[in-house]
């Protein structure tokens, strides 16, 4: 069957579907736990292993290829998110809601990375050549409308109702089933909206086959052009804002006499989850519009720069505790800069997949390693500031942004056609 339906019906809500459980899991939860009362090494250290289906996903992904329809697995792993999110909400009821929350949260990160391989191949058969090149922008915008929903609107509704209720635990059991009620939503809206192409079915393959594609894709990924550099640059390149994504929210939250700047939960939400995601979206549609016009070669080194050296401003505050207001335009500054540097880092890494005879198998690999490289150093930024205080923490921070940056001029930035 091969309906024709009009993309603005489905496109946005597909990746805001895709975003939400991910900016859910991955950085509303550290606000959850740090309000609940977790130590800063504990939510660190176990909320970094989230991130661990992002980098494996790639191991799965070819059955989605040959398991059913990509449609099926869209709209199956929607309605299972909204099962996830609904035991997280409970969970925060009972006395070992740590282990439940996060042991859902896990289930869900599985679930959303499949959500993700599932979209993104269902997004390249309903939609024809033009229709892709004209939606990419938008299928970015609404993901980044979706972090802006989960890490600013639901953040600061948790903060507002913890106000009002004076119930942590229960003001975040009606965030996570809200966020549930969506996703109960979601799967049956699509279900009336989603096409179904021709070319989504499955397609298989023997056991053999597969296996001897799977390791020839590996293989040439291994085989490119100085890939000791590009691996360097992957794992390194934001190692110190990896440090720093975990702590920004505790360091906000926490009291000045810990250290922290003593902001109420829904003051998050405006600063870091509304503010600052805005920024880090104004931030990389520069960030792509210079790389469009100058190219990537000119502009990695002043981009590199941008996302690491506004780390210093996590620095000024740690010693000086500025008001609100200066901290939501400095955290604002820092998001900014982040998404212009995070632009030329994801361009780099379509240019490289794009001289590959296997463009979509290695750039999910590339993010695969991308997401380890943010996993890795989580796990050990909350044990670190514990140790050290936040200022010596910061100023660690800026340090571990030096690696990355040393790597750069090793990387083979020059377009050409490369066998693989």
């Amino acid at each position: 069957m091969n309906e024709k339906r009009n993309p603005w019906w489905f496109i946005p809500s597909l990746y805001f579907a895709e975003g939400v459980p991910y900016v859910l899991i991955n950085t509303a939860s550290v606000i959850l736990y740090k309000r609940m009362g977790v130590d800063n090494a504990s939510l660190a250290f176990w909320t970094s292993w989230l991130y661990l289906p992002w980098v494996i996903k790639m191991f799965w992904g070819p059955l989605v290829d040959v398991v059913s329809t990509r449609r099926r697995w869209v709209l199956g792993t929607q309605a299972a998110m909204a099962a996830c999110l609904g035991l997280a909400a409970l969970s925060l009821q009972t006395p070992a809601f740590f282990f439940l929350s996060l042991l859902a949260f896990t289930v869900g990160a599985f679930i959303s990375a499949t959500h993700d391989i599932a979209a993104d191949g269902y997004y390249m058969l309903a939609l024809d050549d033009k229709q892709q090149a004209f939606f990419v922008g938008i299928r970015s915008t609404f993901y980044r409308l979706a972090m802006i929903f989960g890490s600013g609107f639901l953040v600061y509704l948790a903060g507002r109702l913890e106000t009002g209720t004076g119930n942590i635990p229960l003001s975040w059991t009606l965030v996570l089933a809200l966020s549930a009620v969506l996703f109960l939503v979601l799967p049956v809206y699509h279900k009336v909206v989603l096409p179904k192409p021709a070319s989504d079915a499955a397609k298989p393959a023997s056991a053999a086959e597969g296996g001897v594609a799977f390791v020839e894709v590996i293989a040439s990924y291994f085989r490119q052009e100085k890939i000791a550099a590009t691996l360097a640059f992957i794992l390194l390149y934001r190692f110190g804002e990896a440090m720093l994504v975990k702590l920004a929210s505790p360091f906000l939250l926490d009291s000045q006499a810990a250290g922290g700047l003593g902001l109420a939960t829904s003051q998050v939400g405006i600063v870091y989850g509304t503010v600052g995601i805005a920024s880090l979206v104004v931030g990389g549609i520069l960030g792509g519009w210079l790389i469009s016009r100058y190219g990537l070669k000119r502009c990695i080194w002043p981009m590199a720069f941008l996302l690491n050296a506004p780390d210093l401003f996590y620095v000024y505050m740690a010693y000086a505790q500025p008001p609100v207001f200066m901290t939501g335009v400095l955290v604002a500054f820092e998001q900014f800069g982040y998404g212009v540097g995070f632009t030329a880092f994801t361009v780099y890494l379509m240019e490289r997949a794009s001289l590959s005879s296997y463009k979509t198998s290695h750039f999910a690999i590339s993010t695969g390693i991308m997401a380890l490289g943010m996993m890795l150093p989580g796990f050990v930024s909350g044990w670190l500031q514990q140790k050290v205080g936040y200022p010596a923490f910061f100023i660690i921070v800026c340090a571990t942004t030096l690696p990355g940056l040393l790597t750069i001029p090793f990387l083979p930035l020059e377009r050409k056609a490369e066998a693989s």
